[in-house]
């Protein structure tokens, strides 16, 4: 692959004449969406609600420009903030800017590396269980927004638990009642009405409430009128060691919540197609440049660009349009947006984690079989309780040894019964994958062999063969000799000739290979 094959070309210019006017009314429904969210995330990474406004604009439009997908939107996410709340906890703004300059490099090199085509072979069950526990953590860091507690902590469940152990003792009812009521009518107009902007109409519902009562409530504060100037002084040069892990795990995260959310949208709308590598070079572009203008490291937003397409979306103009849109809000209504009830965005928030959560398909691939079941529930335990990139590998690591378990289990060997008039003679079939998991299966099979004199092996159902299962076959071939037992051996398969004689089977039985199982009984009754 060419590196002028991960830019933009004339295939996106063309895309973008389309239907402009769709796309333009496209982009106002997202910002209208996606305004709330980002205020609320950009409080929930700790770094504030310019933050997550920042982010949505510089990260949402270069990953319009750069990305792969015609109808992706990107900016901040719920799972990109659980990765950096420990971040700006112990390193601040310098620490997040050194991520995001370390994960947007990774990024690209796995785009040069072609890497975006492996992220079909994560298994559903892994994808599920991530965001169940995505769900869960963000739902856990709202809890003292929610509260009006000052509970602070990297391990939510301590955190959340602290939090609700303070609002007992001292209860701030205004906060959980703005919450839960922004949270309840979020969830009950995206319910009864999916195309109302349920979030924004909340959020300013709460805002309009909080001024004309003027009630004591913690508000989101001065924003910004304009992007900060890009700057590299907060640069952590000191920690790139340490903050490495880190900018791994938001790169892996930023790779895989992006190309999921690609393939949603493809999904979504008949005849689309995203391209994975570029996909990855334009989240590597967006999390370089947007942590220089303050804001925090990004990925694609499956919620946002579910509404995007929804809306009526033909061509990347929509996600580059919406972020057009909340430039010009942050540059003429930042005094408004200042106003808005933080414990109102935690109420949003609290509503955008009950709906990560499916329960029917859970449900679903919860019921299809105790493995699936069995990876889903550790994929969501490792998420909430570990981190989030050791609970994918621990999903598929997990998954990768259930799958397997059940090739292996797949490998038989049969005996097959013939007509020949050679009582000395027996012929046994196996089927399936001869390999490192399977190996054994063919060693027991063929060890209780005896009172014959030869044994006819037809490998034309064996579907792969690799050197654990070549070697098996050596061994037992060498077992059958040393009790006087000849073997031979049929159909084997041009692709599976070449394992077999690195592995020496093919030498030691020299004459004894035959083409089929017709050639090799009229060899034995022949000879």
């Amino acid at each position: 692959m060419r590196f002028a094959d991960l830019l933009p070309g004339r295939a996106d210019l063309a895309g973008v004449r389309r239907n402009p006017r769709a796309d333009l009314l496209a982009g106002l429904t997202v910002a209208v969406v996606a305004l709330p969210l980002a205020l609320g995330f950009g409080v929930a990474s700790g770094l504030g609600a310019a933050a997550g406004l920042a982010t949505a604009i510089v990260a949402g439009a270069l990953a319009a420009v750069f990305g792969g997908s015609n109808l992706q939107v990107s900016g901040p996410t719920g799972a990109m903030t659980v990765v950096l709340v420990p971040i700006v906890a112990q390193y601040g703004p310098g620490g997040v800017l050194t991520v995001g300059l370390l994960a947007g490099l990774i990024l690209i090199g796995l785009a040069i590396a072609r890497a975006g085509r492996y992220a079909r072979f994560v298994p559903a069950p892994v994808v599920e269980g991530f965001t169940a526990g995505i769900a869960v953590i963000i739902f856990l860091q709202q809890v003292p927004s929610a509260l009006g507690t000052q509970a602070h902590g990297e391990k939510v469940l301590p955190v959340a638990w602290q939090a609700m152990v303070e609002f007992v003792g001292r209860p701030h009812w205004l906060s959980a009642a703005f919450s839960l009521g922004v949270a309840a009518v979020v969830l009950a107009v995206v319910r009864w009405r999916p195309q109302v902007p349920a979030s924004l109409l909340a959020v300013g519902a709460a805002t309009v409430c909080a001024h004309v009562w003027s009630v004591d409530i913690a508000r989101i504060g001065a924003l910004p009128a304009t992007l900060p100037q890009p700057s590299l002084t907060f640069l952590r040069l000191d920690a790139i060691s340490t903050l490495l892990t880190s900018a791994v795990a938001v790169a892996a995260l930023a790779a895989l919540e992006s190309l999921l959310s690609a393939t949603v949208a493809d999904g979504m709308r008949r005849g689309e197609r995203h391209h994975p590598d570029r996909e990855l070079f334009g989240q590597g572009i967006a999390n370089i440049v947007t942590p220089l203008f303050g804001g925090v490291p990004a990925t694609a937003a499956i919620a946002r660009t579910a509404v995007n397409v929804r809306a009526g979306a033909v061509s990347r103009l929509a996600a580059l349009s919406h972020a057009l849109i909340l430039a010009v809000i942050m540059f003429a209504a930042a005094p408004l947006v200042a106003g808005v009830p933080i414990a109102a965005l935690a109420g949003v928030l609290l509503a955008t984690a009950v709906r990560m959560v499916h329960l029917k398909t859970l449900r679903a691939m919860a019921g299809a079989s105790r493995s699936d079941a069995l990876v889903l529930v550790l994929t969501a335990g490792a998420t909430v309780l570990l981190d989030l990139v050791a609970a994918v590998l621990l999903g598929l690591i997990v998954a990768g040894g259930l799958a397997l378990r059940t090739v292996a289990r797949s490998m038989r060997v049969d005996e097959v019964p013939h007509d020949e008039p050679m009582p000395h003679l027996v012929v046994y079939r196996p089927s399936g994958p001869l390999f490192f998991a399977a190996a054994d299966q063919l060693r027991q099979g063929l060890s209780t062999v005896e009172g014959v004199e030869v044994v006819l092996l037809r490998l034309s159902r064996v579907t792969a063969i690799d050197a654990s299962g070549a070697l098996a076959l050596r061994e037992a071939v060498e077992d059958l000799h040393d009790r006087n037992i000849a073997v031979h051996l049929s159909g084997i398969r041009p692709e599976h000739r070449r394992a077999l004689a690195a592995l020496g089977v093919l030498a030691l039985l020299r004459e004894r290979v035959h083409t089929d199982a017709p050639t090799a009984i009229a060899a034995l009754r022949s000879g």
